[in-house]
């Protein structure tokens, strides 16, 4: 087993691995306590060799791993890789480009909606992969040799998986598709964690235009003292709190104590008082600064049943064409498909507009009817419009 530990170690592999069109990474991380991801371990395999990286190792510099991330003649393979760019991005402040993710690309090749490693390998290689170090605390040191062999697992087994997927997304002539959802993964704004934007993320349970403003302004305090103290957010304030302060807007840490979501003894906190001021500034706020936010309304019959025939016609046209129905248009794409004339969604553009989004407009304007063929569904035209 190859456990890179020095510095001099890791620009060796590095520099091998760069020399090769491609490379998988994975990484092991905790960050149950913490807002920043600790970053425990680094896998990396390429056609010339395969090493795990221990980022603990003291006096080592993740330099030389950050310098193959962001080298572009290389392409970095992941499975689900959203967390280990963003951790990427965190630590280094770079976007890895060209990316690879195995999980989004099985999706497009017809594998199912969001794979698992574990059954992808097997689907592909026919290997076995021993789950029994899944849930190892990655920051214990020392590791078995069986737990750094199930890690480095994780990416040996991906160089021949990415290899099926690449020859399968050629044949199909696919590989557009996928460069399309790795435009997302490598957009910068992806991993946006500026505090201002951070209410974004939360459910908007809030009852006006003044509480909304509350909201914002809660939200980015909490985002500024988390990433500040390196601790969790809901450490700082549960977001059931955050709705409930900005529905409420208590004036005084006396109103702050009476409200249920809150812990007795917190208006006492030191904390009540910058909510307080918080509050306030939130209720200051010009109400033309505040963003337009659509209110989710209750669909109507006529939208409901047209959403329900949407799944079905979804279903089908992945089922044909070998693609999970999630990677050409998901929930949020079918409701505004079954209200909206032509919505500005990604299931109207490109491949995923010839797959499902003409037919569903055609639907929609009753000019495509659903009906069963041996037990299959087919979309049929009509007579509607002639």
């Amino acid at each position: 087993m190859n456990v890179i530990t020095t510095t001099p170690d890791l620009r060796s592999l590095c520099e091998t691995l760069g020399a090769a069109d491609f490379v998988t990474v994975d990484t092991e991380f905790l960050r149950e306590q913490t807002f920043w991801p600790q970053l425990c371990l680094i896998q990396l395999a390429g056609p010339g060799g395969e090493a795990v990286v221990d980022p603990m190792a003291g006096g080592l510099d993740l330099a030389p791993f950050y310098e193959l991330m962001g080298n572009e003649r290389v392409t970095k393979v992941f499975h689900a890789a959203r967390q280990d760019i963003e951790i990427v991005v965190g630590k280094a402040g770079i976007v890895p480009t060209p990316v690879f993710d195995t999980q989004v690309a099985a999706m497009v090749c017809g594998f199912g909606e969001s794979i698992s490693y574990v059954n992808l390998v097997k689907k592909i290689n026919g290997a076995d992969i021993d789950k029994s170090s899944r849930f190892t605390d990655w920051s214990r040191r020392p590791l078995s040799e069986k737990q750094l062999d199930y890690a480095l697992g994780d990416v040996t087994h991906l160089r021949d998986v990415y290899i099926h997927l690449r020859t399968e997304l050629g044949k199909s002539g696919r590989a557009k598709w996928l460069e399309e959802e790795m435009s997302i993964l490598t957009n910068p704004s992806t991993y946006d964690t500026a505090p201002e934007n951070a209410w974004q993320r939360l459910k908007l349970r809030v009852k006006g235009r003044k509480s909304l403003a509350v909201l914002i302004e809660l939200a980015a305090w909490r985002e500024r003292l988390a990433q500040s103290q390196d601790v969790p957010r809901g450490r700082i304030l549960r977001d059931d709190a955050l709705y409930d302060i900005a529905n409420q807007m208590p004036s005084t840490t006396d109103a702050l104590g009476q409200l249920r979501t809150l812990s007795d003894g917190f208006a006492r906190s030191s904390r009540a008082k910058d909510i307080i001021d918080v509050v306030k500034a939130g209720l200051a706020r010009d109400p033309k600064s505040l963003p337009k936010v659509e209110r989710a309304e209750a669909l109507s019959a006529e939208a409901t049943a047209t959403l329900e025939l949407l799944k079905v016609l979804l279903k089908s046209a992945a089922a044909e064409h070998g693609v999970a129905p999630r990677i050409i248009a998901d929930s949020d794409d079918l409701e505004q498909l079954a209200t909206l004339e032509e919505p500005d969604i990604l299931a109207l553009t490109g491949w995923r507009r010839s797959l499902f989004g003409e037919a569903a407009l055609k639907l929609k304007r009753g000019e495509l009817a659903l009906t069963l063929v041996k037990g299959e569904v087919r979309a049929v035209p009509t007579n509607i419009g002639e």
